[in-house]
């Protein structure tokens, strides 16, 4: 009876840490986006999307305008840096640690992450923001 007692203090003691690590995770997102509504992506993996959409997705965004995207048909332009070798960066615009929810996170709202940088919110859908990710960490950018 003793054991079981210390396991329901122990699963308690547990749930309570869990609670307050998500309140400090809320109360940074909240402070980071200025009160405005984050896009939430959960369990994102390598091959949530379909990278052939992907690939068309930057064309048709205008990702190319900005970025060096290999394997897709546009200016590659020199505003951003060149999206290739996305899966082996160990930062996502400098800021942000390189997991695929970072990624789509970034895709969708750069703004609430990097305030008044030079990516602009071009309105990407989370279907969308998927497609992109799957294409530059299945190729590296590269076809």
């Amino acid at each position: 009876m003793r054991a079981r007692a210390g396991l329901v203090n122990l699963t308690v003691v547990l749930g309570f840490i869990g609670l307050i690590m998500l309140i400090v995770v809320v109360g940074y997102v909240l402070r980071r986006s200025g009160g405005r509504a984050v896009p939430v992506v959960q369990e994102v993996t390598f091959d949530a999307g379909v990278p052939g959409r992907g690939r068309e997705l930057i064309e048709a965004y205008g990702c190319v305008t900005c970025h060096e995207v290999p394997g897709t048909r546009g200016l590659g332009g020199q505003v951003g840096p060149p999206l290739t070798d996305i899966d082996e960066r160990a930062l996502i615009a400098g800021r942000l640690p390189n997991t695929p929810e970072n990624l789509v996170a970034w895709v969708m709202d750069p703004q609430t992450f990097a305030p008044g940088s030079g990516m602009p919110d071009m309105g990407v859908t989370l279907p969308d923001a998927l497609d992109i990710a799957a294409y530059l960490y299945g190729t590296g950018g590269e076809e």
